[in-house]
């Protein structure tokens, strides 16, 4: 197989979602009963299928300089995306809607299509909260067992994921959905990518939230592999267990240091090539030689040895030696005790959203207030708009 081609940003003027998707159902089909997430991430809605009755989430697509370019070909190519996926733990697109100017809702493309100011929805399955507001709101949300259920859905998303040669490339627990019936749902593929073989060597490393950044990207990797993946997935591991984040830098250059003084700085032994990378030179850390991995020291009241083999795997500097999420889910961590809990026994807890009471088993009340609207990721389709994304 041949490597693809650089993507392309530009745009498709004469074409809207109708041409790539068929008829688009209106958006006046559908009930709007709240909105539940609004500014940087787009706005989002709560809103009840009026055919089915169904309760779903409608996301508006946030199009730039709409009225000059038309509805953007990186928008269709996400769009695409997201039709193609069909796995249980991976959040579901139900449908593209337009909505007209004389609908309740919000007006803000233009779809040359049809020559009518409109603005383009994605309607996707409804889910009650997001792992970082669980994490934020609640204290301690999840015990060891049920940590190991929402670790192997999630990783059961990224096999999948990188089963159809695609890398996710923004895994946190803001992109991690949880639903009412305690089932997690991995959602925003705003910036995943598919890949051929051999991979790409013009991939931008400004991708993943910079919590959850693998080294290789934050020392200027263009060429990298689906680990970057299984980094994060270490990370957000790692930040169930202490119900903290496990590493959390405000730039690239501090976020490498916290790794290297969790890790143990790395070498070209454990890590080859590592040194030719196009930031590994330019780095200045302090004095501090960081020789040790602590990981050990930091988990040694919360994981068992098996545990933290397969956190450290995750979590190993060598992109070629990180743990494939095949191999993650067949780790002996998972056939130990405390077995992974039943979905069916997981906690639910209050939704916002719609008043319904839900409960945490063998437990008291807790308060969930969170913006929704970052479940469900940033803008669709025109983050080229921002900054070139590969």
């Amino acid at each position: 197989m041949t490597t693809r081609s650089r993507p392309r940003t530009s745009t498709v003027p004469s074409a809207g979602p109708d041409a790539a998707f068929g008829t688009c159902r209106d958006v006046d089909e559908f009930e709007k009963l709240n909105r539940i997430g609004e500014g940087t991430y787009g706005t989002v809605y709560r809103a009840r299928d009026k055919v089915s009755g169904e309760i779903v989430a409608l996301k508006r697509v946030i199009l730039h300089n709409e009225k000059q370019d038309g509805f953007p070909i990186t928008a269709i190519r996400e769009i695409k995306l997201l039709k193609r996926l069909c796995q249980e733990n991976c959040v579901q697109l139900k449908d593209v809607v337009v909505g007209r100017k004389r609908s309740g809702y919000p007006t803000s493309c233009t779809c040359r299509a049809s020559h009518v100011s409109s603005s383009v929805f994605l309607v996707f399955e409804y889910c009650e909260h997001d792992l970082s507001a669980l994490m934020s709101n609640v204290d301690c949300p999840f015990s060891e067992s049920e940590v190991k259920r929402v670790l192997m859905e999630l990783l059961s998303a990224v096999e999948y994921l990188h089963s159809m040669n695609i890398i996710h490339r923004d895994l946190k627990l803001s992109n991690i959905l949880y639903d009412g019936f305690g089932r997690v749902k991995l959602a925003d593929f705003g910036l995943a990518r598919e890949t051929g073989f051999p991979l790409p060597s013009n991939m931008t490393p400004k991708v993943v939230t910079l919590w959850y950044r693998a080294p290789e990207l934050l020392l200027g990797a263009e060429s990298y592999s689906p680990s970057i993946d299984i980094w994060a997935c270490g990370c957000i591991f790692g930040e169930l267990i202490l119900n903290r984040p496990l590493m959390n830098g405000s730039t690239d250059l501090e976020q490498l240091q916290l790794i290297y003084k969790t890790l143990g700085r790395p070498t070209d032994r454990i890590w080859p090539g590592m040194s030719n990378l196009p930031h590994a030179a330019k780095l200045q850390f302090d004095s501090s030689p960081y020789l040790y991995n602590h990981i050990p020291k930091l988990f040694e009241t919360h994981l068992s040895a098996a545990g933290l083999d397969l956190l450290q795997r995750m979590l190993a500097y060598d992109p070629a030696k990180r743990i494939t999420a095949s191999n993650a889910l067949r780790h002996p961590y998972f056939d130990e005790r405390p077995f992974p809990k039943d979905v069916g026994m997981m906690p639910t807890f209050p939704s916002q959203h719609n008043n319904m009471q839900l409960h945490r088993p063998a437990s008291g009340p807790v308060r969930i207030d969170h913006q929704f609207g970052q479940a469900f990721g940033g803008p669709v389709g025109d983050a080229s708009k921002k900054r070139k994304i590969l």
